[in-house]
């Protein structure tokens, strides 16, 4: 069975990333897959020291990605990039964690932009050899969007 995690790296507790990725993982779901939602605003991460080995729940969330077929990478947009939150797991994670695994990647934005974020999303995943896949979400006006359930695509500001 093919096996979906979702890391929101978002701490909000009304958190739109954190419900975009349940409507993503609830729709693998429907398609018979495996899920897990990894929501970083409720482990136990320090943040990432190099010279320092398993930190908190570092080998847990590691090894849960390492088992996925594919992962869902979702983070907010703060300052027009990802949140440190997800920065900071993403630091744990390595070309060992990602190898042979496709990554979708999802930004919801308070606003509009959202492209700034995707981008650098895809190049830190590029620089541990993942697999991203062509299309990614970002999310307009988020809030309002999702506390809506508004899912058409063209439902856009």
């Amino acid at each position: 069975m093919t096996r979906i995690v979702a890391v929101s790296g978002s701490r909000s507790a009304d958190s739109t990333t954190r419900a975009a990725l349940r409507v993503a993982l609830d729709a693998a779901a429907d398609a018979g897959a495996e899920t897990d939602l990894i929501d970083l605003a409720t482990v136990d991460l320090p943040l990432y020291h190099p010279d320092e080995g398993a930190q908190g729940d570092s080998e847990a969330l590691k090894r849960r990605v390492r088992e996925a077929d594919g992962v869902l990478a979702g983070t907010p947009v703060y300052r027009g990039s990802y949140s440190s939150t997800f920065k900071n797991f993403h630091d744990f994670c390595g070309s060992d964690e990602y190898a042979n695994t496709a990554v979708g990647l999802l930004a919801t934005a308070g606003g509009g932009s959202y492209g700034g974020t995707l981008e650098h999303l895809r190049s830190t995943f590029r620089n541990v050899h993942a697999w991203t896949v062509p299309h990614e979400v970002g999310i307009q006006g988020a809030s309002s969007k999702v506390e809506t359930g508004a899912t058409d695509p063209g439902a856009g500001p």
